[in-house]
């Protein structure tokens, strides 16, 4: 490392674990232990998965060099968080926390490590815990390999913008009927359609695994989702409602090619969030446009 450069800053991204919920929730092991076995479930069950979360959580601390700067923050706290340029970020917990903090970052190498190998799909957090003290060092030299994920960027008309790893949702914050008019931009070439829906699911590569493979299992006909890397989108309408003035034929699409996806309010409660944190969200007013597109940043993904 050049002499007078700072030393990596490791970031552990981490969330509270069920057990943790249950006694903010209960008190006491022993209230959480009876309001779980009223319901047919096992304390002991919960307590193993918190353990296998706090020996990751511990291993991933020993293999940080003596001499690099640590920091921790939990998901929940993330929005107020204040990344460096030279941190390097390990997420241990399921592969959606992964895109809890992909958000925030702007370019910095993550780590996704697997707390409870079996339990978690392993699309994001590939890692295991003890694989890290070969692997930061290879990190932190630039030498360790890394995927460049795409996301997904909505921005409103007055400047403010959301970037998500996996997908932005546009509707009603209560996923109630949102009304609005929907406009495809390709070339030139724009589509145009007054919907009145539950809203609209905007996936990447990444995404299209989760929320939006949900919704193409109903679909005949669903767009090709398009691969982690590749520069483009996929897009959902959910439930949208025929009558005299909104269609239900401009409903599914994918975006390439800096296509983007425009939908002008005309209710009130819109909101566009990303990744499943709704309280970190856009608010959008009757007549306000957002437009939804790749985002110009990637995701630094740490590969095996």
């Amino acid at each position: 490392m050049a002499s007078g450069t700072l030393t990596p800053r490791v970031v552990v991204v981490s969330r509270r674990s069920e057990l943790d919920e249950l006694l903010a929730r209960h008190g006491t092991r022993a209230a959480a232990a009876w309001y779980l076995r009223e319901r047919g479930r096992d304390l002991a069950e919960v307590v193993d998965r918190h353990e296998a979360g706090q020996a990751a959580l511990t291993a991933v601390g020993a293999a940080v060099p003596g001499d690099w700067r640590r920091g921790s923050v939990d998901r929940a706290d993330l929005p107020r968080f204040l990344f460096g340029p030279e941190d390097i970020v390990v997420a241990v917990g399921p592969d959606g926390l992964v895109a809890n903090v992909a958000k925030y970052l702007a370019g910095q190498p993550v780590i996704g490590v697997d707390p409870e190998p079996g339990r978690n799909a392993g699309v994001l957090v590939r890692h295991r815990a003890g694989s890290l003290a070969e692997l930061l060092p290879a990190v932190a030299a630039g030498v360790a390999r890394a995927a460049a994920r795409t996301m997904v960027r909505a921005v409103l008309d007055d400047g403010q913008e959301l970037v998500g790893l996996n997908e932005v949702y546009v509707g009603h914050a209560s996923h109630q009927s949102a009304r609005y008019l929907l406009t495809v931009g390709d070339g030139g070439r724009d589509r145009r359609e007054r919907h009145s829906s539950s809203g609209v699911v905007i996936g990447s590569g990444t995404g299209a695994t989760g929320w939006c493979a949900s919704i193409a299992r109903d679909r005949p006909g669903a767009p090709r989702p398009p691969a982690p890397a590749e520069e483009a989108l996929c897009w959902f309408v959910r439930e949208a409602w025929p009558s005299p003035v909104t269609g239900v034929s401009l409903t599914s699409g994918q975006l390439t090619g800096g296509a983007t996806l425009e939908l002008v309010a005309e209710s009130d409660g819109l909101v566009a969030f990303a990744d499943g944190l709704e309280l970190d969200r856009l608010s959008l007013g009757w007549g306000q446009r957002v437009t939804v597109g790749v985002a110009p940043r990637r995701l630094t993904l740490i590969e095996p």
